[in-house]
């Protein structure tokens, strides 16, 4: 009999997240910001909320599309350049280049992707339409030298959400997002304009059905699937209750900001209830306990099928910042 104290012990990834719960882990948040000062305190405001959370709980990807001034497009690539380079080395930057047809996509691509690819953590290619759209912006990205940079694309047309599932299955794209505006604006005002609020937007039927393709192409292709971006910054309680809608009743489980007031607001939204991560804690431990055998917890059989849940519900819980017991929070130390 083999003695467990002296056998190696495996980590709950190793034994849980098999192909079935996908292989793509992201924070929460994607903090976006295109002027440069905007640009600067993002990664500042990055670096204080990893020290106080003790993770980075939210993205910074830095915005050329809609950053960049007309004809100013050379020169605010360098800038991101500058700031990506001149980040913290445990920062997590990405940026947003411009369409795969506009005539600045290949010039964002070789200076910022052949220049700063290396230190970045993605690069959204926004409009994308159909699988060819990643194809060239892959091709785009390897040619320059940041050979397997994952892409991160914005469905935002009728024709993209009907082909969400095609483009989910490509190896390169590892979270697909909605765009609202564009996609309600694509209709020629067959959706109103209140499909663009807090309310409207979540009952909707043309965009709760684009939601729930994009989110249902992510999870069945193990990618991430990312919310929309809420306008109405100023109503905390407004944006709290929309990302609480999106992750609870979507399935979309990272959300946009776009101003520094939002990221809390999507940080609690999107975290587990204290409640959840005691239960959470207390299978995963006595899981672990017995080799991840099948256990029984206040009267109910758990498998691995129940432990991979519970898992993933720590890993957000880490995510977020969210306290949890030390016998726990060793599982994440040096992750």
């Amino acid at each position: 009999m083999t003695d467990r104290s002296t056998s190696a012990k495996k980590h709950p990834r190793e034994v849980l997240l098999d192909a079935q719960a996908g292989g793509v882990h992201l924070p929460v948040c994607d903090h976006y910001s295109g002027v440069e000062v905007r640009m600067r305190k993002s990664l500042q405001l990055q670096a204080e909320m990893t020290e106080e959370f003790g993770a980075c709980v939210f993205d910074v990807t830095l915005d050329c599309e809609d950053g960049a001034p007309v004809g100013g497009e050379a020169d605010h690539a360098e800038l991101v350049v500058a700031l990506t380079l001149d980040a913290a080395p445990s920062a997590r930057v990405g940026v947003r280049v411009h369409p795969v047809d506009h005539p600045s996509f290949q010039a964002d691509i070789t200076t910022i992707a052949g220049r700063a690819g290396a230190r970045l953590t993605h690069i959204m290619i926004p409009k994308v339409e159909s699988v060819a759209d990643v194809e060239v912006a892959a091709v785009a990205v390897d040619a320059a030298g940041a050979i397997g940079l994952p892409l991160q694309v914005l469905l935002e047309s009728p024709g993209a959400v009907h082909r969400a599932f095609d483009i989910a299955a490509h190896p390169r794209v590892q979270s697909m997002s909605f765009g609202l505006m564009d996609f309600v604006s694509a209709h020629g005002g067959a959706i109103p304009s209140q499909g663009l609020g807090v309310q409207g937007q979540f009952t909707h039927p043309l965009v709760v059905r684009a939601k729930l393709e994009i989110a249902s192409a992510c999870h069945a292709h193990g990618k991430v699937p990312s919310h929309s971006v809420i306008t109405e910054f100023s109503d905390t309680e407004a944006m709290r209750l929309a990302a609480r809608r999106a992750s609870r009743e979507f399935g979309f489980t990272r959300m946009w900001s776009i101003h520094p007031a939002q990221i809390r607001p999507i940080l609690d939204a999107l975290a587990p209830e204290a409640s959840e991560i005691e239960t959470a804690s207390a299978i995963i431990l006595a899981a672990d306990a017995v080799d991840w055998a099948p256990i029984s917890h206040a009267g109910q059989l758990h498998d691995r099928a129940s432990y991979r849940f519970f898992w993933q519900l720590l890993q957000r819980a880490h995510d977020t910042g969210r306290p949890m017991p030390a016998e726990v929070r060793k599982y994440f130390q040096g992750h």
